[in-house]
């Protein structure tokens, strides 16, 4: 498959996004004054078979009729392998059950835009010229980049423009093969069910008029207007469904390549330790074990150092991994602990002024100064992400070719480390994309990826599927930033907040993700830090919002919904705080602030309505949040039993703009919802002696079914442009939980997770 880019033009475009807005200027410069690229028409041909004819660089025509639709974006349960055919399905007239899926080929048509576009730092109430600049610029560069990568609750905001003109224009050229050979205007022509049908009743099908339709000129799509929608707004079931039922459904640690060997690894005992020496004699005398590689050389900063055991089957090679004797050279984390991270932390935020997100009015000036002050410190841990899927990669390199077959978020960044790590140029990298067990953000990481395809350039040309343990997945994550924060505000005599003023301090997710993944040093501000925080909606006339940067000596990683995660958390938590110490009911101390943000309040009531009253002994705890783009609130109903904080309801009210299938969305929201809770009420990695504490779901827990929540999803009816869904049901839980015990019992808990003792 062909490469997306060079990797210096990459990088270099990279680096000027890594800028933020502060290099948007130079990114204008020379191509940036020439018309956006398009996203119709490929570089890269369809892989087709039989007899297909492609109409654009998007979908083809089979010899049965079937649409044939490339599919760039992967599915890890969010049901984007359903929402997006939907949005072909509804510009082509063809039932959803006639679009058949094949995987996109590397193509910068395919890149993700609205996902970089997505990453400036702008308030979500800014319509300056500046930001609509920035954003413009932005979206240029990554179509130009065409990185393709399922991530930041993108793919159907990012594929609603491009999927639908690839239908419209498809349509349009089958209309005219079809005038052409009735010699009849186009306007008297209509399609329905993957027809063409003129107004006498003539009828040819798709298939029929693919190899004409093929030469015709679409001219400018012309989109449907939503009041002509028969499949977008409609609850479609899930396309992944059965084969995931009938254990059909292919995920990556299904690849079973002919000839396939079995990889483990054996991983450093503590964060940064560095493998120099083993022992391979004993190990290459167990049964089935062919080879004990050490990894370390190849792999740079792409992953760890570490070893690996090739055998027969896995389990032989796990355990011979597990037995294989080894020497360390100690990292300059063997002395980590999550007292000294904390401790750093408070430091920075004593030291630090940090780079201020947000800021208008004066949080200290003589407008405030005798109000009445409030101040809170809120924590959060760090966290990983513990998708039930275990990491693994099968790699083969032979005769200069690599072939791929992984879960992975990024497969464009895949194929580049892949080629690097082997030597080859990325367009002898081919992959196949499997469907992925939980991705949650681990899977955008591919340092499996790197380690796989060094022990596949060792196994003289023999496939190879490395697996990696539950432990090694929990011990050795790219985790979730912890992060502290502290809030000062000032309530006037009528109880209304007249300034807030707040300072966190974490880990730069893409500082590191940048490094690890393109060689490029992290600078500048970092969005994903202080998301939840700086773009609050909350109508207050004196605020700052800033964020300082800390080195983190632990990996980090995008974990779903990133720093909203635990953003959320310390900004709904203290404005209940706040509303306390007014001596006013929360909901209607947030409406106060809401008078020009109707969607918000929209939201907001929905969920307050749908929820009523608690029963006896329970409480209800509201939260309001925004994230990639989309509103939600919720509504938990808590208990406290024998000292157990017990969730027994969540009501959860979202706009998302558009609801291209209110069923997916349910889902979604249900999904973020118990994904947050485990997080909330158990989730933790803490480190001592350089050491993560947690090894599996003993002592890094998840919900179980019993634990489990009812949820219940009201979708505000929305004409605007689709935005995020699976992750905008995560940030609110843990505030609205938080603050149901608060009404409970009287005691706030400003740490995760949430614990009464």
């Amino acid at each position: 498959m062909a490469a997306q880019s060079s990797p210096s033009r990459r990088r270099f475009l990279l680096g000027g996004l890594g800028l933020g807005v502060a290099g948007v200027g130079a990114l204008v410069l020379g191509w940036g004054v020439l018309p956006p690229r398009q996203r119709l028409h490929g570089n890269a041909p369809l892989p087709l078979q039989d007899g297909a004819v492609a109409l654009n660089g998007w979908l083809a025509i089979g010899t049965d009729g079937m649409v044939i639709l490339a599919m760039p974006r992967s599915e890890m349960g969010q049901g984007v392998h359903t929402a997006l055919p939907m949005l072909v399905a509804e510009e082509l007239d063809v039932p959803l059950s006639s679009v058949k899926l094949i995987q996109a080929p590397m193509d910068k048509i395919f890149g993700n835009v609205a996902m970089l576009k997505d990453s400036l730092p702008f308030h979500p109430d800014d319509q300056g010229r500046l930001k609509a600049l920035a954003q413009w610029t932005v979206a240029k560069a990554a179509r130009e980049l065409g990185v393709i990568v399922t991530g930041g609750s993108s793919s159907v905001k990012d594929g609603w423009g491009p999927m639908r003109e690839a239908g419209a224009s498809a349509r349009a050229m089958l209309v005219g093969a079809a005038a052409a050979q009735w010699q009849v205007p186009a306007a008297q022509c209509r399609t329905q069910d993957g027809a063409v049908i003129h107004s006498d009743g003539r009828r040819a099908s798709y298939a029929s008029l693919a190899q004409r339709a093929a030469a015709i000129d679409p001219g400018t799509p012309v989109l449907k207007l939503p009041q002509d929608f028969k499949l977008i707004g409609q609850p479609a079931p899930r396309r992944d469904t059965p084969s995931k039922v009938n254990g059909s459904a292919r995920f990556g640690i299904d690849a079973r390549p002919p000839g396939m060997l079995y990889a483990a690894l054996h991983l450093p005992p503590r964060l940064g330790d560095i493998l120099t020496a083993f022992d391979a004699a004993p190990i290459l005398a167990m049964p089935g074990v062919t080879k004990v590689l050490d990894l370390t050389p190849h792999l740079a900063q792409r992953s760890v150092s570490c070893a690996a055991v090739v055998a027969d089957t896995w389990w032989r090679a796990k355990q011979a991994a597990a037995a294989l004797p080894t020497q360390w050279k100690a990292g300059a984390q063997a002395n980590l602990s999550s007292a000294g991270v904390y401790a750093e932390f408070a430091r920075l935020l004593d030291s630090e002024a940090g780079h201020a997100y947000h800021a208008s009015g004066e949080v200290e000036g003589k407008a405030v100064q005798g109000l009445r002050q409030l101040t809170a410190e809120y924590r959060a841990p760090f966290l990983a992400h513990a998708a039930m899927e275990p990491v693994n990669c099968t790699a083969q390199v032979k005769n200069g070719k690599v072939m791929l077959w992984v879960s992975t978020q990024a497969p464009g960044i895949a194929v580049e480390v892949a080629a690097k790590v082997a030597g080859v140029d990325a367009k002898d990298v081919a992959i196949e994309v499997l469907l992925l067990g939980g991705g949650f953000g681990r899977r955008l990481e591919v340092d499996m990826v790197a380690q796989a395809v060094a022990i596949a350039l060792q196994c003289d040309g023999a496939p190879v599927q490395l697996v990696w343990t539950r432990e090694q997945d929990t011990t050795h994550d790219m985790y979730r930033p912890a992060a502290l924060a502290r809030f000062a505000a000032r309530l006037d005599e009528h109880g209304r907040i007249a300034s807030w003023d707040n300072k966190s301090v974490s880990g730069s997710i893409t500082h590191q993700f940048l490094q690890r993944n393109f060689g490029l040093p992290g600078a500048g501000p970092d969005k994903t830090t202080a998301e939840g925080e700086f773009d609050l909606p909350y109508e207050i006339a004196n605020q700052r919002i800033a964020h300082v940067i800390a080195d983190s000596p632990v990996p980090i990683g995008y974990w779903r919904s990133v720093g909203h995660s635990h953003n959320a958390f310390f900004k709904e938590s203290f404005i209940d705080e706040l509303a306390h110490a007014a001596g006013q009911d929360g909901i209607a101390f947030r409406r106060a602030m809401l008078l020009r943000h109707p969607r918000h309040l929209a939201v907001l009531d929905a969920a307050v309505a749908k929820a009523g009253s608690p029963p006896p002994g329970h409480a209800h705890g509201v939260a309001l949040h925004q994230s990639f783009g989309s509103i939600v609130a919720q509504v938990a109903q808590v208990s406290v039993e024998n000292g157990e904080i017990r969730v027994q309801r969540v009501v959860c009210a979202i706009d998302c703009g558009i609801a291209v299938n209110p069923n997916i969305i349910a889902q979604q929201m249900e999904s973020a919802v118990l994904f947050g809770l485990s997080a909330a009420l158990g989730g933790e990695i803490t480190f001592k002696d350089g050491k993560v504490e947690q090894s599996n779901f003993h002592d890094y827990p998840v919900l179980r079914m019993g634990q489990t929540p009812e949820v219940e999803t009201i979708i505000i009816a929305s004409a605007g442009h689709p935005e995020g869904v699976g992750e905008p049901g995560t940030p609110p839980i843990a505030p609205a939980v938080a603050n149901a015990v608060f009404s409970l019992t009287g005691k706030r808990l400003r740490s995760l997770p949430l614990r009464l003792a």
